[in-house]
């Protein structure tokens, strides 16, 4: 069992913008004053160099074009809609917004069948019309290794499905509330929390409730993860929305934002330069309109290949 993939997927955009639907419990996303034109040509320079600089490392990336019609503004976080489990699992999941829900794509998925050994896809979509919704990898930060999701509830993360699909792969679902410093519940798990082969970089402040947050820190450090913690404010800069993956070769690298780069302590710099190799990217823009940073624009695959 491998916890971190050596390919990914990301969808580059063709009418990134900021999405009103999502902003109603995404604090993050932030309505900057610039012509559709300009935010799309800047979301397409950011993502074209975030891909160049995956390759230059031998990080295998499949880019997928969005399709300019019909208009999905936040198509560049594809993690939330699908995710593969090592077991050949490709599951697709109930969004949120309807303007994402159009997002989910079969010409995608049947690529990913053509190439990859699939042995099951699931849809869990049909939550959708119950108004329960659970977002892939935004709402859950799996261990592949010792077959834990953890989870924040939210209205994104709904906890009977969650407890559902984790149920249906034979994984422990920790689950607890995480709240920002006015006390809302915090969208995406991913936006506190990331998880390495052999650390973790969790806000646990954000954990208000003393028992669940002794408990996912218990659960972390029986796993063998080193526990780095970030503060509110560095959630704020994108410090919890990493990943790590790793190269050709099996080098890894754990890929952040510039921003969430600059937010980092030197201490906390040096503690996860002992585990990974960082790699910060430039996505400002896609970063402040979207409110998603490196980690909700890739996909991990860990299928494998035919």
């Amino acid at each position: 069992m491998s916890q971190i993939a050596s390919t990914i997927l990301m969808v580059r955009p063709a009418s990134f913008g900021f999405n009103a639907e999502t902003a109603q419990n995404n604090v993050f996303q932030k309505n900057i004053k610039a012509s559709q034109k300009e935010i799309q040509q800047k979301a397409v320079e950011e993502f074209d160099k975030f891909v160049a600089t995956l390759r230059k490392k031998g990080i295998e990336v499949i880019v997928f074009e969005d399709t300019a019609k019909p208009v999905k503004p936040d198509a560049l976080f594809p993690n939330n809609w699908f995710c593969t489990l090592e077991d050949g699992t490709l599951a697709v999941f109930p969004m949120y917004a309807p303007n994402r829900r159009i997002e989910k794509r079969n010409d995608l998925l049947q690529m990913l069948v053509d190439k990859y050994n699939v042995r099951d896809v699931e849809d869990w979509s049909e939550y959708e019309a119950e108004s329960l919704f659970l977002e892939g990898t935004g709402s859950m930060i799996i261990d592949q290794q010792y077959k834990v999701i953890y989870a924040c509830i939210s209205p994104r993360t709904n906890k009977s499905v969650l407890e559902k699909f984790a149920h249906a792969h034979g994984y422990k679902a920790m689950l607890f509330y995480s709240k920002d410093e006015n006390g809302t519940d915090v969208y995406h798990t991913n936006v506190i929390m990331h998880l390495g082969e052999t650390y973790a970089v969790i806000c646990m402040e954000s954990i208000t409730n003393e028992t669940e947050r002794i408990a996912v820190s218990q659960l972390l450090i029986s796993t063998g993860h080193e526990v780095i913690p970030i503060s509110l404010k560095q959630v704020h800069a994108f410090a919890g929305n990493m990943l790590q993956v790793k190269n050709t070769k099996g080098e890894k690298f754990t890929i952040l934002s510039k921003s969430a780069y600059n937010s980092l302590t030197k201490e906390q710099k040096n503690i996860l330069q002992h585990h990974t190799t960082l790699l910060p990217v430039d996505i400002t823009t896609i970063e402040t309109i979207g409110g998603g940073s490196t980690r909700c624009m890739m996909a991990e695959i860990f299928l494998e290949k035919k």
